[in-house]
């Protein structure tokens, strides 16, 4: 698909979003005020009750194909603790016994403060993945955030090869360069078998100031033009190794000056729609495997919710009107911006009613055991209950089918 072949034109999209040839010039230079109308852009429908958890017993495989409670575990990207098969001895079950789709891998364990949790070095990264899908009935999907710079898991520290930040390639502003990065950080991956990276970030660096994106040098520069060619070219250098990528985080967390990890984060005053740009741009090219949300919260985007839990955002912005109709992953389910407002039962119901497919569940801001078996057990009660259409489950199993088939196809 081009860019003027999207359901609603680009040239439509852009214009009905407020944004000119011009305007767009000048939003990549300097902060532009919110506009005060949200002319076309649908209000939110209004939130179900919130249900009480029904606990379900564990999944019945039928011959007609997988149980509700399966399908769900596929819905879920779950961080764990241990750097050999034994030690994550629970995550095993999770993947054996409850069809875990994805697994989260980190250096460091932040609930305890621990400088190990799941890597050490490259042979024993690639020994506990490859343990790891020995055990799945399903091909498991093996995440890891490996952005470059600040913000790569995989580092020298363990062996690793030492990479580039968003913000020195945007710099450099060398697409070819920029590819040749990307892919070489692909093939590390692919060595550990790791299968999809959750980069790179499209977050416009309009605040370099902000805590979690500009002042990590998470972005590759403020200009939509620039993100847009580089997080194209990292794309292609992790195609040509067959490694799948994530468009983070929508609709946009460059202007912010909160951090999600930590809590609420308002951008009402700071985001403007310039911001999904590079988004509506890269999904356009053909170049999108999947996009992940941010927990941000513009009321004039959605009054009620934040990104990851707006029908209006995810549905209606993301599907409908950017015309995207693949894999939606969430930002981890646990960070402070959701948990300060919303029950965890809530907050899934929501997700998954936004549009979302796979929820993140890093286990970093706390670590709770079974939250895959309680998981599955709140989705499965929210569809039997009628508060989620088992219609919606299924849209997601089977965009994440079809997202795993693509896993480690070489373009």
């Amino acid at each position: 698909m081009t860019r003027e072949q999207l359901p609603v034109s680009r040239r439509r999209f852009l214009a009905g979003l407020g944004l000119t040839t011009v305007g767009l010039v000048v939003a990549a230079c300097t902060r532009r005020p919110v506009a005060s109308s949200t002319a076309g852009v649908p209000t939110p429908e209004a939130s179900a009750a919130t249900p009480t958890p029904v606990p379900t017993p564990g999944p019945t495989a039928t011959v007609a194909g997988p149980s509700l409670e399966e399908k769900i575990g596929q819905m879920l990207l779950v961080g764990f603790r241990g750097t050999t098969v034994a030690e994550a001895s629970s995550i095993v079950a999770d993947i054996g016994e409850r069809n875990l789709g994805g697994v989260l891998l980190y250096d460091r364990d932040l609930p305890t403060g621990s400088a190990v949790r799941n890597i050490v070095s490259p042979d024993q990264l690639r020994t506990l993945v490859s343990g790891l899908q020995a055990v799945t009935p399903t091909p498991l999907t093996v995440a890891v955030d490996e952005e470059g710079g600040l913000v790569a898991r995989l580092g020298p520290a363990h062996g690793f090869p030492a990479t580039f930040s968003a913000a020195d390639l945007g710099a450099r502003d060398d697409p070819t360069f920029t590819r040749e990065q990307g892919a070489a950080i692909a093939r590390t991956l692919t060595d550990m078998g790791i299968t999809l990276n959750l980069a790179p970030v499209v977050d416009l660096n309009v605040n370099p100031t902000n805590p979690i994106i500009g002042a990590l040098d998470r972005s590759f520069g403020a200009s939509p033009a620039l993100v847009t060619s580089q997080a194209e070219a990292f794309i292609r250098g992790h195609r040509q190794v067959g490694v799948l990528t994530a468009l983070k985080h929508f609709p946009g967390h460059g202007s912010s000056t909160g951090d999600t990890h930590l809590g609420v984060v308002d951008v009402t005053d700071t985001w403007t729609r310039v911001e999904l740009e590079p988004f509506a741009n890269v999904i356009a090219d053909g170049l999108a495997d999947s996009v992940l949300t941010a927990h941000v919260f513009t009321r004039n985007l959605d009054p009620d919710h934040p990104a990851t839990l707006s029908h209006t955002i995810i549905t209606r912005m993301l599907r409908e009107q950017i015309g995207w109709d693949g894999i939606v992953i969430s930002d981890d389910m646990q960070m402070g911006a959701i948990r300060q407002a919303y029950g965890y039962a809530d907050a899934v119901r929501l997700a998954i009613l936004a549009g979302v497919d796979i929820l993140t569940i890093a286990q970093q801001q706390i670590f709770e055991e079974g939250i895959v078996g309680r998981t599955i057990g709140i989705v499965a009660g929210l569809v039997r209950d009628g508060s989620i259409p088992a219609s919606r489950i299924d849209e997601s199993y089977a965009r994440i089918v079809a997202f795993k088939d693509r896993a480690g196809r070489t373009t």
